[in-house]
Parts: C-alpha cells; structure tokens; sequence
C-alpha cells in the first residue's frame, strides 16, 4: 500500500539531483567562459601594452601549458617581433604557419619576419604562397620592399602606390618609397615624397632627416620649412653637414656643423667630434 507513495518521491529525488548536476554542469561552464575572456584580455594587454620580454615569457608558458593553440603561437610570434627578437620570431612564425588552421595573414607576418632578418628570397617565397586576390594594404608593402631588394624598380613603384590608396596612414610608406628613390638617385622624387610622409605625420623625424639627405644630394643645404624641436634642428644640421662633407663641400659642412652645435640646447658630441676631426685633418 505504501509503494504507490514511495516511487514517486524515489523520482522526485532523481530529478532534482539531475537539475542539481546540471546546474554544476552549467555553472562550471560559465567559469570556463569568463576565464577565456579573462585569458583574452591579458593576451590582448601582453601584445599591446605589456612590456615585449614579459610578453614572450607569458605567451612562451602558455604555450607550453597549452600546446597545439594557434592563437597562443601568434602571441609568442608577435611578442618576439615586438621585443626585436627576429631569429626567433622567424622560427616562431614558422610554427604558426605550419598549423592546419593558418592564415594568410599568418604567412604574411611570416615574410615580414623574414624581411627584418634580411631573408629577402624567403620572403619572397612566403609571398608567392598567397593567392593574388588576397588584396591588402600590408601584402602590397612587403610586395614592394621585396621587389626593392632585387631593383625591380616598376614593380616596386607600382606596389608602393597600391600600398598607398589601401591605408589611411600612408608616411611610413611614403618614407620607404622615397627612400627607394634616395637610393636609385631619382632626388627630387624622393624629396617629394619624404614630403608626402611629412604632410601625413608631421612629426615622423626619419621622414625629416631622409628629406635632408634628398636636399642635401642635390647640394641644396638649407633646412627644409617643416615642424622641429631644438633638438631635431640641430641632428638635422649635423645630417646636412655630413652631406656637404661627402660632396666635398667642406667650407659649407664645417659651417652647417657650427650651426648644430650652437643649435642644439645641450652639448652635441657627435658634431662636436666630426668638427674637431676636421680641423685636424685641415692642420695635418
């Protein structure tokens, strides 16, 4: 007579021990979750504010904890680039690429590894890897350096201008391309380009000094009308002053190096030295 009162308690008591477990179930998910957002935030932190080296030892142990997580080898490649450590980011992007869930991205990081290494045909290879309608505004930059690097002069003109219209903060490569041009000898082009660079970022001071050595190339030794400090008015002097020098225009470079020295709110010991080096060379 009890049994048709016993049965469905026995159930009842399953059922919440189910919704019991299933809770916990639900509950241990949740922890998982937050810890994956938590993990994504201090990866982000570690790749943009974190200091490189501590980047690498995070990314480098986390890897070891957890092998095989492609997000966690792009981590470790990119803290290594950051911390200027190429060889080893060369290898690290190598591991990257090599995962079945790999990027063209990835092999574009990968040929841009190679190029801070100076492994200019490996480069090459990585960029021949990618299919061509994989159209971005870093594959045509590094598409450019490379066909720099083996004076392919339309190519890399072509690929330049390309680059340009594909970002919204072109100096930088503005600045590679007039340099290109520094190099060729094609002066006034460069000068108009390092120009270019300037219009964008004023206060790019690699631009300011390639500039001068455009002018300077074309033996025009006045400082060109853009945004300096005390301080970059006189490297840039000392810049210009070289310049004069190596065209041996040396009344002029001795002149320029007086200026920097005077300029400069501090004692400039590079200018000071290149004049006393030529006072004695004028004496002996």
């Amino acid at each position: 007579m009890r049994h048709p009162v016993f049965i469905p308690l026995f159930a009842t008591l399953i059922a919440l021990s189910a919704c019991d477990r299933s809770g916990e179930a639900d509950l241990e998910q949740a922890l998982r979750d937050i810890n994956v957002v938590d993990e994504t935030n201090l990866n982000d932190v570690m790749l943009t504010v974190g200091d490189p080296d501590e980047a690498v030892n995070y990314f480098a142990n986390a890897n070891a904890n957890d092998p095989g997580r492609i997000d966690l080898q792009r981590g470790l490649a990119l803290s290594l680039i950051r911390a200027r450590r190429v060889t080893e980011a060369v290898v690290a992007w190598q591991t990257v690429t090599a995962h079945p869930d790999a990027s063209d991205n990835d092999r574009l990081n990968l040929a841009d590894a190679y190029i801070r290494g100076n492994l200019w045909d490996d480069a090459a290879a990585t960029l021949n890897t990618i299919p061509p309608t994989f159209e971005t505004f870093e594959r045509y930059r590094l598409e450019a350096m490379v066909a720099d690097s083996r004076q392919q002069w339309d190519k890399a003109d072509s690929f330049y201008e390309t680059a340009v219209g594909l970002t919204t903060r072109p100096a930088p490569v503005y600045n590679n391309w007039g340099f290109s041009k520094l190099t060729r000898g094609d002066y006034t082009a460069a000068e108009r380009l390092f120009s270019d660079a300037l219009r964008f970022n004023p206060a790019m001071f690699t631009a300011k000094n390639n500039l001068v050595l455009a002018r300077g190339a074309q033996r025009n030794y006045a400082l060109p009308v853009v945004t300096m400090t005390q301080v970059e008015r006189a490297q840039l002097l000392h810049t210009m002053a070289l310049t004069a020098i190596k065209q041996n225009d040396v009344t002029i470079g001795k002149s320029l190096l007086n200026d920097a020295i005077n300029t400069h709110p501090q004692y400039f010991d590079a200018a000071v030295r290149a004049l006393e080096a030529l006072e004695n060379n004028a004496v002996n």
